[in-house]
């Protein structure tokens, strides 16, 4: 059983997320990061490992996506298992998760739920900067403000190549 810290949203004994990841909209609508995050990781196996959820006072959630290397490889055998970069710009792996993430719009029900860009990210997150805990947990707090470049990238008018928008 996981111990359920004053931070924990929990119902029952299921752990729902971290209240303090939850954030509004610009909308004021609610995103709900914990649910979210574990809707988004299922639709996209097994190309993503984890996801960090932005779009705090923003129109609509975007993801910073850190990819499952091992889940690259099935779709893409020839990638090396540790070049995180080659996996993130690999088109075949780009191709596959556009596929995924349109399926997984196929199934938001509202904006608070509809993640509709994404950036696969081609760097280690870091202990150093805790971007990751101690016990490997993602910091997603830490890795909004560590990555900033990454998301006002997510929210421009025109998405960079490395954004995939739908």
């Amino acid at each position: 059983m996981r111990h359920v810290s004053a931070g924990d949203l929990a119902a029952g004994l299921d752990f729902d997320g971290r209240i303090a990841e939850d954030f509004k909209l610009a909308s004021g609508t609610w995103v709900s990061v914990g649910p979210l995050r574990a809707r988004f990781i299922a639709a996209c196996a097994p190309l993503v490992r984890d996801v960090v959820i932005a779009g705090i006072n923003r129109d609509e959630v975007s993801a910073l996506v850190i990819l499952d290397l091992d889940g690259c490889r099935l779709v893409n055998p020839a990638l090396a298992a540790d070049d995180l970069l080659a996996a993130a710009s690999n088109a075949m792996i780009r191709d596959a998760f556009r596929e995924r993430l349109t399926k997984f719009l196929e199934t938001s029900t509202g904006s608070s739920t509809r993640i509709t860009r994404a950036v696969l990210i081609d760097t280690p997150l870091s202990i150093d900067r805790g971007e990751v805990t101690d016990k490997g947990s993602i910091n997603q707090r830490a890795v909004l403000d560590h990555r900033a470049s990454l998301i006002e990238a997510l929210y421009a008018p025109t998405p960079g190549a490395h954004v995939i928008a739908l």
